[in-house]
């Protein structure tokens, strides 16, 4: 495993992790999702199940989250995450071991923006899992809530706590969600002709958007859905399902970043 730090487009740090396997044939992305960061259980469930099948695996901190790379969470916004996604593919073009096609998974807006590459350059990627999916960004901001929503614009702040990192205050500030609203999946899904999994946990308020996008998809496609598990899979039996659906989907689609 190889950890470095490259700059995007803002010249930010980047921080970027890649697996290459002794005989590497084929490439894949994982990315997380709003606040996450490249070490979380669930992403690194699903940069093995890659691993394992020999391909090349990246993963990376997008600025403005809670990972190693530069900027500040409170000014995370979908354009940001989504820009350092392509930096990061575009610097690995660079890399001797760039591979294209190439497979896309993210997690919730890491799925956002996976599945947004994907629609925008559908001849560079081979396979695309858009995890706990935000679909559309309009849809998935009602699910705060009115009084949620009120309180956040008058004061320019949504305050939490990281369920990742706890201890973390998260303040996250209201342009997140004039950005957010800009992006809907929808449109753009009928350019998704390559295999596609979805994967949405029983108690996910965003599960619906996952249902709706699956069934807006034309070509190879799965959708499931992990009994009793969120918006963020975190026990152990819900990351060995991760896996195991993972595994599974690779083989049917017969290891496709070959």
């Amino acid at each position: 495993m190889e950890k470095i730090f490259i700059q995007n487009r803002k010249q930010e740090k980047i921080a970027v992790i890649v697996e290459i396997p002794a005989q590497a044939r084929g490439l894949a992305f994982v990315m997380h999702g709003l606040s996450g960061f490249k070490e979380q259980p669930h992403i690194e469930t699903i940069a093995k199940a890659f691993m394992d099948r020999g391909c090349v695996t990246v993963q990376f901190d997008t600025t403005n989250s809670l990972g190693e790379s530069g900027g500040a969470y409170e000014n995370a916004t979908t354009t940001n995450y989504y820009e350092d996604l392509e930096d990061v593919i575009t610097w690995s073009k660079t890399q001797p071991w760039f591979h294209v096609p190439f497979a896309l998974a993210g997690h919730s807006l890491g799925g956002t923006c996976t599945a947004l590459y994907s629609q925008r350059h559908p001849d560079e990627v081979k396979l695309l899992a858009p995890i706990a999916l935000v679909a559309s960004g309009q849809k998935s901001i009602q699910l705060y809530g009115e009084e949620e929503l009120k309180n956040w614009k008058e004061t320019g702040w949504h305050i939490t706590e990281s369920q990742s990192k706890p201890g973390v205050i998260r303040r996250l500030a209201w342009s997140h969600v004039a950005d957010r609203i800009k992006y809907d999946l929808f449109p753009g899904a009928k350019s998704l002709t390559m295999p596609v999994l979805l994967i949405a946990g029983e108690n996910d308020s965003l599960r619906s958007q996952s249902e709706e996008f699956y069934k807006a998809l034309p070509g190879p496609k799965e959708f499931h859905i992990i009994n009793g598990a969120e918006h963020t899979f975190r026990s152990v039996q819900e990351l060995a399902e991760l896996a195991r659906l993972f595994d599974e989907w690779l083989d049917r689609v017969d290891q496709p970043v070959k």
